[in-house]
């Protein structure tokens, strides 16, 4: 692992300068962190992407950790409820939605003069379903964790020697991920949902997704916290019913990410 550590600063060291596309997740966090450490802050810019897809707690926790960990940064609105091909929700939802991240972060690094475009993903992200790849690839945007081999876990420890918050942080997904292929994707719903887990979050479960089929909200939690939604499931179904879903139902195989996935058209 120190290894992979060694290999990852020198391949940002080679870079110069960068622009990290920054969500305040595990993964970004570790690879800003280490741009910084390498590079210095004046040639680091973590630029956070804000749209309605992503929760606002988020955004906040996002620009936070940068401050503290001394990068420049920049919040940019991005379009994907704008966007035809994005609201329909095909199979390659996630792939119109990194084209326009990317363009955002191309565009800034004209601007700034940092053609170097550095994102997230590790070693373990290759063998999932990431159409979002795809458009990095044609888009010359740089991996570094995945081309210095260093899987999640890797990345989790490496980040608690470096002290820093993120390093047990749940992963997570957008919020039109919990919207089956085919539903249009529209900002009403979205906030339906932001507002359920959030909800949730403050009753005390860490891991959690609400689903959405039509007026079905389904929700996924980790088998420990199935628990206290049966506690609270009478506040629950009305604080949910409350946001505009009809029916609330608990999913008994639990928390699982890429859950849509299983019923993929």
């Amino acid at each position: 692992m120190d290894l992979k550590y060694e290999k990852l600063k020198e391949i940002i060291r080679d870079l110069g300068r960068v622009i990290v596309a920054y969500s305040g997740g595990t993964d970004s966090t570790f690879l800003l962190k280490t741009a910084v450490d390498v590079l210095g802050k004046e040639n680091v810019l973590a630029v956070i992407a804000s749209s309605p897809i992503y929760p606002g707690r988020d955004i906040q926790e996002a620009e936070e950790t940068a401050k503290a960990l001394g990068s420049e940064y920049v919040i940019v609105e991005t379009s994907q409820i704008s966007n035809d091909n994005f609201v329909k929700n095909s199979i390659d939802r996630c792939y119109y939605c990194k084209q326009i991240i990317i363009d955002e972060l191309l565009s800034i690094g004209n601007k700034k003069v940092i053609m170097n475009i550095t994102e997230g993903t590790n070693l373990d992200d290759v063998s999932d379903f990431r159409p979002g790849s795809r458009a990095c690839k044609e888009k010359g945007v740089i991996s570094p964790l995945r081309t210095a081999g260093l899987t999640k876990q890797e990345i989790r420890e490496l980040s608690r020697a470096l002290g820093l918050p993120t390093a047990e942080r749940p992963s997570d997904t957008c919020l039109a991920t919990r919207i089956p292929y085919g539903t249009p994707i529209d900002r009403i719903l979205l906030e339906k949902i932001e507002q359920s887990e959030g909800f949730l979050k403050e009753l005390g479960v860490r891991r959690v997704r609400v689903r959405s089929h039509g007026g079905i909200a389904r929700i996924e939690v980790a088998e420990d916290d199935l628990g206290k939604i049966m506690e609270n499931r009478g506040i629950v179904a009305e604080t949910l019913r409350g946001y505009g879903f009809m029916y609330i139902a608990l999913d008994l195989q639990g928390y699982r990410t890429g859950s849509m996935n299983e019923i993929n058209p």
